[in-house]
């Protein structure tokens, strides 16, 4: 059963569930997550961790809805870690407001517990097992199947307590439907896998939200029962604690975590473990640490404490079936992935820049331990090159520094305090300095007038182009200042404009010049004119003179 689902569109390519993972059973591609079926062992890890509530668990609700208008009396299986959930209830008022959604009945699932920790004692005591491992988490049982295959006659195959309880439930009432309530995702599954014993799987979550639909209020009343031992399940070591653990030939021990029963396991299949009986859970904390024990919550004492003052000191009035009616069988199941060669994780280690074992960081901040399981999921379709963060970055890096670099242009960075924390080689020619390091990390005043780097800061408004005379540096440049407030860096771009200042003032010079020149020419034509005019005006009044008179002379004639 697909038990839980990704909502794409809240996938932010941020890896922490696959950080997360313990069996690394996520895939991705095109920057989005994919769970892989016949890997994932249905911890829930990713559902918690996710930043995004891009993981969803596939909600029964309805499907319990229609149980309920069936007709036959469906009856509730609730989850010992409910007292954990719901601070201050019992299981009268539990019943209570079950009933007012419809239930027929609720009982505990330690009723079951008893059953399953009575077949666990006559197992130990047959002695016929060298090492045996309980059966009750789920995620467990499938980790195992799919992971530790070998290890499986190991496993007791006994149902879990949930199976146990739903299968006495119909066995006393034959016509009854039944739906377990707890804190698991991987419940869903073997529900759904076992056909028949338990009818539906709600959740915390479901049935908080269902209650609340309904404004159903939960009564804060706790009731106390001596005969209720195997509440204890839910915590860690809690099935040891309703044993009696008088069997001298065996140990006993209780380990929670994935990550550590992956190591027993280990150590299991390489013979360093002998007569052992091992309560093993997924989640740290056993069931009361579940996925979906509501809001997420971690109090691991506190809900140790409210399971403790809930328990009582005997075991449940059970009637015991047979053996035979408890069995259950585990099949391996197989996974598809083939392993790389050595020369083909060689080459992608290649292609994420990893050439020698000095490149290998094994940071994983990919999600994976070290840079050659990554290269194994590459190979296998579950991840890609670019996951690599330290391959990102200085692929980014060698990018933005080839640029900066190779560019005409002078480029200093600064940080808001105005100092130095970029330079590059053209900025260094500008102003005359031999290496980055004579400047970095100082005042940027040693080097440059702040007071445009004061102004962009101070006003919120980029200089673009501006042309400025570096006196200093006897260098004229053309700056651009950009204030980059995400990163909270200045970004100062100068361009050696000098010869092209120097060219237009020899320009300007030269202008300047020839219009002097054109002055004084014109000024001397003009006093030659004047020169010419004046000697031409006075032999013209001359020979007028002379004209008149000689007019004169012949009208007197």
């Amino acid at each position: 059963m697909d038990c839980l689902t990704l909502k794409k569109s809240n996938c932010k390519n941020c890896y922490k569930c696959i950080r997360h993972c313990p069996v690394k059973s996520i895939r991705f591609s095109g920057n989005q997550a994919y769970i892989i079926g016949n890997e994932c062992i249905l911890c829930g890890h990713c559902f918690v961790v996710c930043p995004q509530d891009a993981k969803q668990i596939v909600d029964e609700t309805e499907k319990v809805r229609v149980l309920l208008q069936s007709g036959d009396p469906v009856i509730v299986s609730l989850a010992p870690s409910f007292v954990a959930n719901y601070e201050g209830v019992g299981i009268g008022a539990m019943r209570d407001a079950l009933k007012q959604l419809g239930f027929y009945d609720a009982e505990e699932t330690a009723v079951g517990a008893t059953i399953v920790k009575n077949e666990y004692e006559h197992m130990i005591n047959e002695q016929q097992r060298d090492v045996i491992i309980s059966s009750c988490c789920h995620s467990i049982n499938l980790l195992i199947q799919k992971y530790f295959p070998a290890q499986l006659p190991y496993l007791a195959d006994i149902l879990s307590p949930m199976q146990a309880h739903c299968q006495d439930i119909k066995r006393r009432h034959p016509n009854a439907k039944t739906v377990f309530i707890g804190p698991c995702v991987a419940k869903k599954d073997e529900a759904a896998f076992y056909e028949g014993i338990a009818d539906a799987v709600l959740t915390f979550d479901e049935l908080t939200r269902w209650l609340r639909e309904e404004n159903i209020e939960l009564r804060r009343e706790m009731d106390a029962d001596e005969n209720s031992l195997a509440r204890f399940f839910p915590t860690t070591g809690g099935i040891l604690k309703t044993m009696l653990q008088d069997n001298p030939a065996y140990s006993y021990m209780a380990i929670d975590g994935v990550e550590n029963c992956i190591a027993a396991l280990r150590d299991i299949a390489e013979g360093k473990i002998h007569h052992c009986f091992i309560e093993m859970s997924a989640c740290v904390g056993s069931c009361v640490g579940g996925p979906v024990m509501e809001k997420f919550h971690r109090s691991p004492v506190q809900d140790y404490m409210a399971v403790s003052r809930f328990a009582g000191k005997k075991d449940f009035a059970v009637d015991q079936p047979d053996a035979a009616f408890l069995q259950k069988t585990f099949a391996a199941i197989p996974r598809k992935n083939q392993m790389p060669s050595e020369n083909e994780i060689g080459d992608i280690l290649r292609q994420m820049g990893k050439h020698t074992p000095a490149d290998e960081l094994n940071c994983g901040s990919c999600g994976y331990n070290t840079c050659r399981e990554k290269a194994v999921a590459i190979y296998q379709g579950k991840a890609e090159v670019s996951m690599c963060l330290p391959y990102l970055k200085d692929k980014a890096e060698t990018f933005s520094d080839n640029i900066v670099r190779n560019t005409p242009n002078g480029i200093i960075v600064l940080n808001e305090k105005l100092e130095v924390q970029q330079i590059n080689k053209v900025a260094l020619k500008i102003m005359n300095l031999r290496s980055a390091a004579d400047v970095l990390g100082d005042g940027v005043i040693r080097i440059l007038d702040p007071k445009d780097f004061v102004e962009v800061l101070q006003k919120g408004r980029n200089i673009r182009d501006r042309r400025v005379y570096l006196a200093e540096y006897d260098r004229y440049v053309e700056e651009t200042i950009v204030y980059d407030k995400e990163y909270r860096l200045l970004v100062c771009i100068m361009r050696d404009v000098t010869e092209e200042e120097t060219a237009r003032e020899k320009k300007e010079s030269i202008s300047r010049q020839t219009v002097e020149v054109a002055d004084r020419v014109v000024d001397k034509q003009m006093r030659i004119v004047q020169e010419i005019a004046s000697l031409l005006g006075e032999t013209a009044a001359e020979t007028k003179i002379a004209l008149s008179k000689l007019k004169e002379s012949i009208s007197d004639e």
